[in-house]
């Protein structure tokens, strides 16, 4: 095919600069070899056309006709001579348009009136449609090889006369686009080869006079080539698929391209810009499925007449008209809310209509809403995110497309420009963004929008001097923060020299400053630290630090040699101030010195008038306090308090003190000590005067009031001094000594910590120690008194017949349980306790001392019955199951003793051997060791025939009674006691004659009953004894066995079923001999004084006996 219809204009991009738009010279683009000045340019332009002396009107007047009027012609030259619909869901008509761009400039009917009839003068455009063929996608393959040559044909077809014309002719062509128009008008792309995929981005420009009735034609054919026979058969036998398409070729007409399809689109149905993917149609129905085409469609003009905006670019034109339109936008908004892009339907469509017919490109476009946003951000409430989408779409664009030179110049002041003005805002953060919920995000929202566009490829490469947007925004953080104080403190300036006013002055500065910390560390910081990763809080506080410090050096050196207690005052809220503001460095992520460090020294002089001022302040509160207090319980709905309301007021006013400790945070170690010392001093003084004058206060009060009144007043004194002795021990908690001691440990010797402040104290508790036994012994007394009455007149001889030990003793406890309730209601529990302790000892004291002065013999165990019995409820009543005194405290040694002395005296004769044959077994069953030998037995009891069965065995390690260093022992078997087994006679075995070891293997049967072996006290006593020929035997050693543990005897009692079990088997029982002590048993003693019964003397005697024979020796 020949080269015929070549296109007349052919390319990858037809793009012009604005320049070109208006028939002026393309700009020449350069790139300066320096650093350039930004926004220059703009500047000195935007000062061309204005004076800035003229008033307001005249400015006004000389802006609408130098500006806006022809803007306006421009709009309605647009609006005249629009092509394609507008992407907007909503059609306007031309009406409608005119009006709205009215209201938008602002326009009198005469102006728009003048103005249309010089646009309808104009010359018209040459309407053109500007087509860029994308690429293709899976056409036919028309070539041997199963692929194309595809090249594109494209024209505009306007009417049907000259069609009619082309289909009239005598052969019908296949070509529509080349029979029925023009080849001048008639534009081809590149051909592809071999490919199914073609890609062509190629952009025509197709004239057309009326868009009514035109039609766009595309035509993809496939290029046809000659090849030669050789070539043609090495295809042939690579593929023989192949044949059938040569043969189809070999009829075909030499030089005829193949037709592969079409694309018809009527141009009254296209949007100003159409960027779609169309389908091939085909000319018949042989092949349905030719492939997709993307096709570029936009509507512009061409020779627009220059003389409407005097020769401006139509990106000048589009940015001046974009802001006329946001202004008149946001005017119309209702709400005070920020502006967020969204135009009208009117406006939309009249900036598309002008960016499409003047061939704006899209990056364009977006610059200039970049440059109109950023503009407006400045002076109205624009919303961030509208910036934000337009710096995504430039950075899309920077990567897509070159700018022309000026529009890269204007972009790069306007990106640094926007930085500047956004650094300024950050520099005046506190005023534009104040810490509260609306306005901390618009913060974020700048410095995001910041950040942004320093990421950004155009700032990058537009501005090439190193800029580090983190270090821009701590300087400007810094210098708001020094404008901030400087501003601050002018306003704070005293009016006079008076020193007082000075203070009052810094102390307004230091809160507005304290303030203004609490709201970087919780507000700001967050913003900047999220944002740019900026610590604010870090800068601003350094800088504060330093500004603060030299302030209160300066102010604080006017009162040296000058201080006195009102000006000490007035410093206190400056110190608590300052201390508040240097405690946030805690929360500085990097650490360094800081000038507030040593800020405490500044205020040494002051230190002790502070203290002064609130020892004599805590005085007389006190004293009032004191004053005030009618000396009665506190009433409480919930708890009971037992103290009065001076005691409540006194902990109130020592807490004031114990605040000044927290409230100072002296640094010095040494100092600090000292300072614990005095404050320790003030307290413990304190205390020890409330002690004088509550009980001046009791004195007086008493005066007037009867016995029991004073009794009440008493324990409400003794409540009261008991409330002061646990806020004492409270105090080295309250006052942290321990972390003194830890500051402390280098400069003061524990030594000398410990010999100051807890003597200090020591000494403040044994005072309050020191009245409250007092007053409890004087409570104590009468207690006392009536306890020794009750019990003597309980105990006289004349009445233990006549009453019951019950209702002997009723008296007694009834008084006590009257008194101690109405103690335990009118003390608290600590001295409730003191009370009792004292109490129960006299109250045993007592029963001690009348128990002793008994002198008969007769009517000595009913006594004693009663005295015990007394005892118990006496230990009951003070118990008060485990609400009054513990169980340790009530039994004291004295206790043990009266008890055991009245038990012991309590029981008959006959109880008290049982009790001692009881102990005896004990005393076995404990004993460790064989010093004195072993017996072993083999015992068990048979339930069948009611007898004791002993085996006695052996015995061992005896002593050498004889002179020859032997002994010749035998073993003698006595039940105990006399009066359970009366009729029972005692066994002995066989003597061995000199052995120590003896062997004797002989059984002793005893006919005794169950229950007599069950009986108290009942035992086996064994006894090993030296046989002698004239003389008595010696004894050598005895064992006690309880016959409770012998098989056999425990279990069921007789009759039971148990009863009737098979017979124990006995055991085998080894019992280590003792020897008694001598004169070391009570109840043999008190057997002994009762001379008239026969049993207990036998006892007596016969223990008496063994007592001597024992080897053991009494201890001292």
């Amino acid at each position: 095919m020949s080269t015929q219809g070549e296109p007349i204009g052919t390319g990858d991009s037809l793009l012009q600069s604005p320049g070109q738009g208006n028939g002026s010279a393309r700009v020449k683009q350069i790139s300066p070899g320096h650093v350039r000045k930004l926004g220059l340019t703009r500047k000195l332009r935007d000062r061309r056309n204005f004076k800035e002396d003229e008033n307001p009107a005249e400015k006004a007047r000389r802006h609408k006709e130098l500006e806006l009027k022809p803007l306006y012609k421009e709009l309605l030259y647009t609006i005249a001579h629009k092509l394609g619909n507008p992407s907007a869901a909503e059609v306007f008509t031309d009406e409608q348009l005119h009006q709205y761009v009215k209201e938008a400039f602002t326009m009198t009917e005469t102006e728009h009136s003048s103005l249309m009839e010089k646009v309808q003068n104009t010359e018209p455009p040459v309407y053109c449609l500007m087509a860029t063929v994308k690429e293709a996608k899976e056409i036919l393959g028309k070539d041997i090889s199963g692929f194309s040559d595809p090249y594109c044909l494209l024209t505009i077809l306007e009417d049907e006369k000259e069609r009619r014309t082309r289909r009239s002719r005598a052969k019908a062509r296949k070509s529509v686009v080349k029979d029925a128009v023009s080849e001048d008008k008639i534009y081809q792309s590149d051909v592809k080869k071999q490919t199914l995929n073609p890609v062509w981005n190629q952009t025509f420009i197709l004239e057309f006079e009326e868009i009514v009735g035109a039609s766009f034609h595309l035509e993809m054919w496939d290029k046809d080539e000659e090849i030669s026979l050789t070539q043609k058969l090495e295809e042939i036998k690579s593929n023989f698929n192949s044949l059938r398409r040569m043969i189809k070729d070999a009829k075909k007409e030499k030089g005829t391209d193949d037709f592969l399809g079409k694309v018809v689109l009527k141009l009254q149905d296209l949007h100003c810009t159409e960027d779609n993917w169309y389908t091939l149609e085909p000319r018949t129905e042989t092949y349905p499925n030719r492939g997709t085409c993307h096709l570029n469609l936009k509507f512009i003009h061409k020779s627009r007449d220059g003389t409407l905006s005097a020769g401006r670019s139509a990106y000048i034109n589009y940015c001046g008209t974009l802001q006329q339109f946001v202004q008149a936008c946001i005017s119309k908004q209702q709400s005070s809310a920020p502006w967020t892009g969204a135009l009208c339907g009117e406006a939309q469509t009249m900036l598309e209509l002008y960016a499409t017919q003047n061939d704006l490109s899209p990056f364009l476009q977006d610059l200039a809403k970049w440059v109109t946003y950023s503009k407006l951000y400045k002076s109205l409430e624009v919303d961030s995110s509208v910036l934000f989408q337009q710096l995504t779409s430039i950075e899309y664009h920077w990567h897509q497309q070159e700018l022309p030179y000026q529009q890269k110049q204007e972009l790069g002041d306007s990106l640094h420009d926007f930085l500047q003005y956004g650094l300024c805002l950050v520099a005046k953060y506190r005023d534009i963004f104040p810490p509260i919920p609306t306005a901390t995000p618009k913060l974020h929202t700048l410095l995001r929008i910041l950040i942004q566009i320093c990421k950004t490829q155009a700032f990058q490469k537009l501005n090439p001097a190193q800029f580090d947007l983190q270090d821009e925004v701590n300087d400007a953080i810094q210098t708001g923060t020094q404008d901030w104080f400087t501003i601050v403190k002018g306003l704070h300036q005293p009016m006079t020299k008076d020193l007082s006013e000075i203070v009052s002055a810094l102390a307004s500065l230091i809160r507005e400053v304290q303030e203004d910390v609490k709201h970087n560390k919780d507000v700001w910081n967050r913003v900047f630290v999220s944002a740019v990763q900026v610590d604010a809080f870090t800068v601003v506080y350094k800088k504060l630090d330093s500004l603060l410090a030299k302030e209160v050096k300066a102010t604080l050196t006017l009162m040296e040699g000058r201080m006195e207690q009102d000006l000490a005052n007035s410093l206190f809220p400056v110190y608590l101030s300052l201390q508040a503001v240097h405690k946030d460095k805690a929360f500085l992520q990097t650490r360094g010195v800081l000038e507030l460090t040593t800020f405490e020294e500044h205020f040494r002089a002051a230190l002790p008038y502070w203290l002064s001022q609130a020892f004599s302040t805590t005085q007389d509160r006190v004293a009032r306090a004191v004053q005030v207090d009618q000396l009665q319980p506190l009433h409480s709905d919930a708890v009971p308090i037992k103290h009065s309301s001076s005691a409540v007021d006194l902990v109130a006013c020592i807490q004031p003190i114990c605040q000044l400790w927290e409230q100072l945070s002296w640094p010095d170690p040494e100092e600090a000590f000292m300072l614990m010392v005095k404050l320790t001093e003030d307290v413990c003084k304190i205390v020890v005067n409330y002690c004088r004058i509550l009980k001046e206060r009791v004195r007086v009060l008493s005066a007037t009031s009867d016995h029991c009144g004073a009794i009440n007043m008493l324990c409400v004194v003794v409540n009261d001094l008991e409330h002061l002795r646990s806020v004492l021990t409270r105090l080295p908690t309250q006052l942290n000594w321990t972390g003194l001691r830890n500051r402390t440990e280098n400069v003061i010797k524990e030594a000398q910590f410990n010999n100051t402040l807890p003597s200090q104290l020591w000494q403040a508790q044994n005072i309050l120690d020191r009245e409250i036994r007092s007053a409890l012994d004087t409570l104590g007394k009468k207690l006392n008194t009536d306890i020794e009455t009750h019990v003597r007149s309980m105990s006289t001889r004349r009445r233990i017949p006549s009453k019951s030990t019950e209702d002997a003793v009723a008296p007694l406890m009834r008084y006590l349980e009257q008194e101690l309730h109405y103690m335990n209601e009118n003390l608290v529990q600590e001295n409730f306790s003191s009370l009792l302790t004292p109490l129960w000892n006299n109250s045993v004291r007592i029963l001690h001392h009348v128990a002793a002065q008994h002198p008969q013999q007769q009517g000595l165990e009913v006594f004693c019955q009663r005295l015990l019995y007394t005892l118990q409820c006496l230990e009951q009543c003070f118990h008060a199951d485990g609400n009054g005194l513990p169980l340790h405290t009530l039994h004291s040694e004295k206790y043990k003793d009266l008890k055991s002395h009245l038990t012991h005296h309590a029981l008959n004769s006959r109880q008290l051997m049982e009790k001692f044959f009881e102990r005896e077994i004990w005393e076995q069953n404990v004993y460790s060791g064989e010093k004195y030998g072993a017996v072993t037995l083999l015992a068990s009891y048979r339930r069948s025939d009611q007898r004791l069965r002993v085996e006695v065995l052996n015995a061992v390690n005896l002593l050498p009674m004889d002179s020859n260093g032997s002994s010749d022992p035998f073993v003698q078997l006595c039940l105990e006691p006399k009066h359970v087994f009366p009729e029972v006679e005692s066994r002995c075995t066989q003597v061995k004659s000199c052995d120590l070891n003896p062997l004797f293997d002989e059984v002793f049967e005893f006919l005794v009953s169950l229950d007599q072996c069950r009986s108290p006290g009942a035992c086996l006593v064994v006894s090993v004894l030296d046989h002698a020929v004239l003389m008595s035997d010696d004894f050598e050693g005895e064992a006690f066995l309880g016959l409770k543990a012998i098989p056999g005897v425990a279990g069921g009692r007789e009759g039971d079923p148990l009863s009737r079990q098979p017979d124990a088997i006995p055991a085998q029982i080894r019992l280590p001999l003792m020897h008694p002590k001598p004169n070391e048993d009570g109840i043999l003693s008190l057997l002994e004084s009762r001379k008239g019964e026969r049993e207990a003397q036998n006892l007596v005697k016969k223990r008496r006996q063994r007592e001597k024979q024992s080897q053991e020796r009494s201890q001292p």
